[in-house]
């Protein structure tokens, strides 16, 4: 039940974690009986409710003043209605507040809410951008379906030597620029593009190789990406663009594929490459049935001439 909700949130418990953004409540993974259909997010100064079915409004605004007391930092409680086509979104409480600035860690990124369906950060991706932050340093970066570019941010941020990011938004790619402004990082070694991958295999392997690639599709896109058939399609071509022991950080968001999808595209196509590391998400993004993101990690120990 809806009012039975309070109960389970995860409020952050210091100054310094009310300042970042995070989910409060995950329902999506299954470990609350009744609440699968909910999820709400802490997007400072915003506490935003997402709603997988609809709700009874007088359930929602008894939940929106619950929460503003508990967290008075707040000075807007929205709600996403998911389960309808656009995703549209109300105001439950407080002030309209549509453009925002977030902090993760120390990086800070633009996200707008009510514009579509995704607001510009994918929180439960929290790890897997440190990850890169940690793990770029002098690398050469492709960022696939780049997004907003939050990973191109957390390269830069490690000391990565360039990132070639690619996507098909124009929009969204502007707001990738956007973002590393938001963090000084100078634009002068990161490159935007907006392009169709399974189009542009030419185009990516005359920009040079690469010490890391991150791919991070979405499952399904109408004209443009059905993951469980394009993916192979990616990972076929790696010894074109990829350098001698490069590293991959593969990206899987699917309900109806686990990780073993991964493991064994990567084992067919591309042998040479080896598993090293699953990335977990926040421990709030716990999936009961395992069917949440998946992040992992893979080596090339090869160093055999790139074709």
């Amino acid at each position: 039940m809806l009012s039975q909700l309070i109960k389970h949130i995860q409020f952050p418990k210091n100054s310094e974690q009310k300042l970042q953004a995070q989910r409060l409540f995950h329902g999506r993974g299954h470990c609350y009986d009744d609440l699968n259909h909910v999820t709400v997010d802490w997007l400072p100064p915003v506490i935003l409710i997402t709603l997988y079915k609809p709700e009874a409004i007088q359930l929602i605004e008894n939940l929106a003043a619950k929460l503003k007391s508990l967290l008075p930092e707040c000075k807007s409680v929205q709600l996403q209605h998911r389960y309808l086509h656009q995703g549209p979104l109300d105001v439950i409480s407080g002030e309209e507040i549509s453009r925002l600035i977030i902090q993760e860690n120390k990086l800070k990124f633009q996200i707008t809410l009510g514009k579509s369906r995704n607001n510009g950060l994918f929180l439960d991706m929290k790890n897997g951008r440190q990850w890169v932050q940690n793990n770029s340093k002098n690398k050469r970066v492709l960022n696939l379906f780049a997004y907003t570019c939050g990973f191109s941010v957390a390269a830069i941020a490690g000391g990565a030597l360039s990132v070639y990011n690619i996507d098909l938004s124009r929009s969204a790619l502007a707001t990738g620029r956007e973002n590393h402004r938001l963090n000084q990082q100078s634009l002068a070694n990161v490159k935007f593009e907006k392009l169709n991958i399974f189009k542009s295999f030419g185009r990516i392997k005359k920009q040079g190789l690469y010490d890391l690639m991150i791919c991070d599709p979405p499952t399904f896109q109408k004209g443009s990406v059905n993951i469980a058939k394009d993916y192979p399609k990616i990972i076929r071509r790696l010894n074109e663009f990829m350098a001698a022991q490069s590293t991959l950080l593969l990206c899987l968001n699917s309900l109806d594929l686990d990780q073993n999808f991964l493991l064994e595209i990567v084992r067919e196509y591309a042998p040479e490459y080896q598993f090293i590391k699953l990335i977990k998400t926040p421990e709030i993004y716990h999936d009961a049935e395992d069917r949440g993101l998946k992040i992992l990690c893979f080596k090339r120990d090869s160093i055999s001439s790139n074709v």
